[in-house]
């Protein structure tokens, strides 16, 4: 198979943060310039903006992928051949799940500024994980893939896993 990904996206934090972030920085550097002497203000403005740059491309950072075979969500990987149906989600049915409606074994890999994502079923027994729940700008496009991927492995036909509880051996032990 070829290295090129079938989707990749990164979970970038979006703009409007670093505007807000920029809006604080400033109002940190005001605020120790009334205060302190300059050199003081700006070490502990420099401080500060490296500090919340730091979190944003590190909370940032998350990916998505699917690439030649496997589905990647952050740190997590699993191949596409253990999953079963894909669902793509609005931003009201992605609350639901990710709060009401959810499963505390689930895979969630959720961001609070991407309010779409995808539902996709995991159907290996031995896996105890009911599914995933992935935050994306594109959840059609990448539900798209997913399902074509899903199918061409003749997989995915398993047993529904969706949010039921395993029944005793239910999982392969």
């Amino acid at each position: 198979m070829s290295e090129t990904a079938a989707y990749d996206e990164r979970l970038d934090v979006p703009l409007r943060w670093w505007a807000l972030a920029t809006m604080f920085w400033a109002s940190v550097l005001v605020a120790f310039l009334v205060a302190t002497p300059v050199w003081v203000a700006l070490a502990t403005t420099a401080v500060v903006v490296l500090a919340v740059g730091a979190v944003f491309v590190g909370y940032g950072a998350a990916r998505v992928t699917l690439r030649d075979g496997v589905l990647t969500a952050g740190p997590a990987r699993i191949a596409v051949r253990h999953l079963g149906s894909v669902e793509s989600l609005d931003a009201d049915r992605m609350r639901l799940l990710a709060g009401r409606e959810a499963d505390a074994r689930a895979y969630l890999l959720l961001r609070p500024y991407l309010r779409r994502g995808v539902r996709v079923s995991v159907t290996d027994p031995a896996d105890p994980t009911p599914y995933w729940l992935v935050a994306t700008r594109h959840p059609d496009h990448l539900a798209t893939l997913l399902q074509v991927a899903v199918a061409s492995t003749g997989t995915g036909q398993g047993r529904p896993r969706d949010g039921r509880r395993p029944a005793a051996g239910d999982r392969g032990d």
